[in-house]
């Protein structure tokens, strides 16, 4: 970082999102009441920070949350669940709070359909209901025409684990029961997907497990691309703790260049196929190319390039008035599909309903994010950036906001502030407070 020293930046971030704080943007907390309604579909980074603060804004506003999941687990640290440093029950969360601390009416169900010209949402149960204004956070489905042999029910043999929950479970089940020796071959999805740096948080992670209980076993990477996020940063981590780089690298990283997109797998046998070679697995772990959550898709907010074009004042719709999208399904460059993105995006989008619905002019918004990773239990590293909005209507980044842990830098402590990160993010997404 050039202008902002690294801890302070933290701090500031740190606290829920602070570039995008309702406060911040000069709206009072519990506003006169506006009244209307407001529907949210899916409760998870983006969908809770939402229905949380417009009825932090707007006591008189009605916010109905629809999740079809009673139990939410985050993405987010999933990666130390498959590497084993915690079990499935650190990243579960429920939805208690919102309710009992903020008023948000929580709908369990499925939302089948939605009706923009009338502002309907109906589920599966058979409701229906009526909004004045809809936030849609559907979340990212998956695109899996573009790997032959692989689909939804290949997936329960092959798992992607790019969903938490279930498949969290079942992929570290899968490691648990390979043998010392065995092959872990990991398939990563081409650009843009969700998390950037957690495919590679993944990598780190298993082979941090490997490495304490399974020292004869290997992992190769199959990659889409020939780089990724934060790629300095945890090759050199790989190569401080997992010998990357010499002849007895625990890592093998094949690249897009020499052959590393995964174009077919052979789910019973465990094979991802690339163009010219076969890899062999013990546990196959493919993540596939993705685009949004289902509902965005049914609703016809997605473009030709599968996500969802917004308005980056307010992230509602340019395709469908009185429907903004956040988080992951949302076209928000150079913003990534990140678990903070979501909550920075949330907030804004939150202050801009209010304004709306109270007949204000929206204010100006800004954005902040930070990916933090582990490479162990105890080397972290991260990058961060502030957004502002620019003259010509889009998200930019200000310039000497951010950047990366320095190569130096003191990644012990970075662990403890994407710990630190977690609990504070779960905190403002589910405690109420």
């Amino acid at each position: 970082m050039s202008n902002m020293k690294r801890r302070e930046f933290i701090k500031v971030a740190g606290a829920a999102g602070a570039a995008t704080g309702l406060g911040l943007m000069g709206m009072p907390m519990k506003a006169a009441a506006g009244g209307g309604h407001v529907i949210v579909i899916g409760g998870g980074y983006g969908g809770t920070i939402a229905a949380k603060y417009i009825r932090m804004a707007d006591a008189g506003i009605k916010v109905t949350l629809i999740e079809q999941n009673r139990t939410y687990h985050s993405c987010p640290f999933s990666n130390t669940v498959i590497g084993g440093l915690n079990d499935i029950g650190f990243i579960e969360h429920t939805y208690d709070g919102l309710a009992s601390k903020h008023g948000v009416n929580i709908v369990h169900d499925t939302v089948t359909g939605i009706d923009a010209a009338k502002r309907t949402v109906t589920t599966v149960s058979g409701s229906t209901m009526s909004y004045d204004r809809l936030v849609v956070s559907p979340g990212i489905d998956f695109r899996y025409d573009t790997i032959e042999g692989y689909d939804e029910k290949a997936s329960w043999q092959v798992p992607h684990a790019w969903k938490a929950g279930p498949q969290t479970s079942l992929l570290r089940a899968q490691l648990e029961a390979m043998p010392n020796g065995g092959t872990f071959v990991i398939a990563t999805p081409p650009n843009p997907f969700r998390c950037p740096p957690g495919p590679y948080e993944r990598i780190s992670l298993v082979a941090n497990y490997f490495k304490n209980h399974k020292p004869n076993s290997k992992i190769v990477v199959l990659d889409s691309k020939d780089k990724f996020s934060k790629q300095g940063l945890f090759t050199a981590g790989w190569t401080k703790h997992y010998g990357y780089g010499t002849d007895d690298s625990m890592i093998t990283w094949v690249s897009k260049a020499n052959d590393g997109t995964v174009k077919a797998v052979d789910a019973d046998k465990r094979v991802a196929i690339t163009e010219f070679s076969e890899h062999q697995a013990d546990v196959l772990n493919v993540i596939p190319a993705q685009k949004a959550g289902h509902i965005a898709h049914v609703a016809g907010l997605v473009d030709d390039s599968g996500w969802c074009p917004v308005d980056h004042k307010t992230f509602e719709s340019t395709i469908h008035p009185n429907i903004h999208v956040i988080g992951d399904a949302s076209i928000a460059s150079p913003l990534p599909k990140s678990g903070y993105a979501a909550n920075s995006e949330a907030k804004v989008c939150a202050a801009a309903v209010v304004d709306l619905m109270n007949g204000r002019d929206v204010g100006t918004p800004a954005w902040v994010n930070t990916c933090y990773s582990l490479v162990t239990p105890n080397h972290g590293i991260s990058v961060a950036m502030v957004y502002d909005y620019t003259a010509d209507g889009k998200i930019g980044k200000v310039k000497g906001s951010g950047g990366l842990t320095p190569a130096d830098g003191n990644n012990q402590m970075e662990a403890i502030y994407a710990q630190s990160w977690y609990a504070n993010i779960m905190s403002d997404m589910f405690s109420g407070t």
